[in-house]
């Protein structure tokens, strides 16, 4: 598996509105866009921060991860997400070594991305995702 990068890090939220301005205001940090993730059932603001990402995660729903992660944590870090090369060979590899995944097929995410989650107790208590984005990402 060949991951190329730190892609983002997500930051479970309430509310976009106060976030956005703190990282905008105060670390001079650019709004990268915003999107509505229907299957993960959040709406996800984008901060540019050097080649990566911040991905403040704001739930639609009250059923989705993360508004039961905002329940039970509170507000604050989320996952990491590592951008690999082949995001279905990296599962296949996972899978094959006995890595316990969340998604074990890669499904859509945020700007059209493929991802896939592995399972905290897997990683020492971290959430990490991998994607893969489009070629013309």
């Amino acid at each position: 598996m060949k991951i190329k990068r730190i892609a983002h890090l997500g930051i479970a939220v309430k509310d976009l509105d106060g976030p956005k301005k703190f990282y905008r205001e105060n670390l001079n940090l650019e709004l990268a866009g915003e999107e509505v993730v229907e299957t993960q059932k959040v709406k996800v603001s984008f901060i540019k921060v050097g080649e990566s990402n911040l991905e403040l995660l704001l739930p639609t729903t009250g059923d989705s991860p993360v508004a039961k992660f905002l329940e039970t944590r509170g507000e604050g870090f989320h996952h990491l997400a590592l951008e690999v090369e082949d995001i279905h060979a990296a599962v296949a590899e996972l899978k094959a070594a006995g890595v316990r995944l969340i998604d074990e097929k890669p499904r859509e995410g945020a700007h059209g991305a493929l991802v896939a989650f592995l399972h905290p107790k897997a990683t020492f208590g971290l959430l990490v995702e991998l994607c893969e984005y489009p070629k013309s990402h």
